[in-house]
C-alpha cells in the first residue's frame, strides 16, 4: 500500500476532471508556480491500491521544470468511476485509457509516461500498443512479469477476499493493521480508509489478478523506439531490485536506483525521484530534437 505522507496540495497543484474518449478521469494537475510551460507534459499512473495522491510529493518539483504534470486515478480507482465488467480492468484496457489521456493532455505534443508498480504494467501496454507516440516511458518500481514475494501474497488475498468478504473486511484485517503498525498519522489513515472503500471491488480484484499473472513483455518493450527509464528503490519489496536491473539491461533502458527508498520512491525519496525524472525527460526531449534536426 503506497501511503502519502501528506495530503495538502503544494502551490501550483489542483484537482481536475479530465474528459477523454474513454470517459472522465480524476486527476491532480501541476503547473509551474513561476515561469511558463515550455516543455512536454507528463502523465503519471499509480499502483494497484494507490491513487493520484501517491505523487503529491513530487508534483510541484516536476512542474517547476517547465511542464504540465498530471497524476490520475486509473479507471475504477478512488475518484475515477468504472463499470462492473472485469474486462474493463485488464492492463490492455487500462493502457487504452492512458492512450486517451495522453492525447488530451498532450494536445499534439508527445507526453512523458510514468507508471508506478501495477501502473507500470499498464503504462508499458500503452507504449507497446503503438496508438500513442510517447516522449518517454518510466517504469517505477515495476517489473517484467508477475509481482513476487510478500506483495504477491497480499495480491492473492485481495483476489480471494474482495469479491466474497468486501472492502471493509479487507480494510480492517489487512490495510488498517499495516497502517497502525507503521505509525501512520490519523488523517492519513482516514484517507487510506476512504480511498480503499471508494475503489470498485471489481476493479481491485481484477487488477490484483492481473499483477499476479502478467507475462513477461521484455521482448515487446525492446522493439519500441521510446526512451525508457527503469527507476526503483534500493530496498524494493515488490519486484526484486536485481529483476528490475536485468529488465533495464534487457530493453536497453537507463536504470536509476533510489538510495533509501523501497517500493514507493515518489513517497519515500521525492526529491531524488523528481530530479531523476526531470533529468531523464529533458534528455529525451533533447534527443528527439537533435534527431529531428539531423534528419532535416
Amino acid at each position: 500500500m503506497s501511503t502519502p505522507r501528506f495530503l495538502d496540495l503544494p502551490p501550483g497543484v489542483a484537482p481536475q476532471k479530465i474528459e477523454t474518449s474513454q470517459g472522465t478521469f480524476a486527476a491532480l494537475e501541476a503547473v509551474p508556480v513561476s515561469g511558463v510551460i515550455e516543455r512536454w507534459p507528463a502523465l503519471l499512473a499509480p499502483g494497484l491500491t494507490g491513487s493520484k495522491e501517491d505523487f503529491i510529493a513530487v508534483l510541484m518539483t516536476l512542474a517547476q521544470s517547465g511542464r504540465r504534470v498530471v497524476a490520475v486515478d486509473l479507471r475504477g480507482q478512488y475518484e475515477t468511476p468504472g463499470p462492473d465488467d472485469p474486462e474493463a480492468y485488464t492492463c490492455a484496457a487500462l493502457g487504452a485509457d492512458l492512450d486517451a489521456l495522453a492525447q488530451v493532455i498532450g494536445s499534439g505534443d508527445p507526453v512523458h509516461l510514468v507508471g508506478h508498480s501495477f501502473g507500470g504494467l499498464v503504462a508499458r501496454e500503452a507504449a507497446i500498443d503503438g496508438r500513442t507516440k510517447f516522449a518517454s516511458l518510466t517504469l517505477m518500481g515495476s517489473g517484467p512479469a508477475a509481482i513476487e514475494g510478500k506483495r504477491a501474497s497480499h495480491g492473492r488475498k485481495l483476489v480471494e477476499e474482495v469479491p466474497t468478504l468486501g472492502l471493509e473486511h479487507v480494510w480492517h484485517h489487512r490495510f488498517e493493521p499495516e497502517a497502525l503498525a507503521n505509525d501512520v498519522p490519523d488523517d492519513i489513515v482516514a484517507f487510506l480508509h476512504r480511498r480503499l472503500l471508494a475503489n470498485s471491488p471489481t476493479a481491485l480484484a481484477r487488477m490484483a489478478e492481473q499483477v499476479l499473472t502478467m507475462h513477461d513483455r521484455t521482448d515487446d518493450l525492446r522493439q519500441i523506439e521510446v526512451p525508457t527509464l527503469v527507476l526503483y528503490g534500493e530496498h524494493d519489496d515488490g519486484w526484486p531490485p536485481e529483476t528490475q536491473s536485468e529488465m533495464a539491461a534487457g530493453i536497453g533502458a537507463e536504470c536509476v536506483v533510489v538510495p533509501g527508498a523501497a517500493h514507493s520512491p515518489a513517497v519515500e525519496a521525492p526529491e531524488t525521484t523528481a530530479a531523476a525524472l526531470v533529468r531523464f525527460w529533458n534528455a529525451a526531449e533533447k534527443h528527439f530534437l537533435d534527431t529531428r534536426s539531423n534528419a532535416m
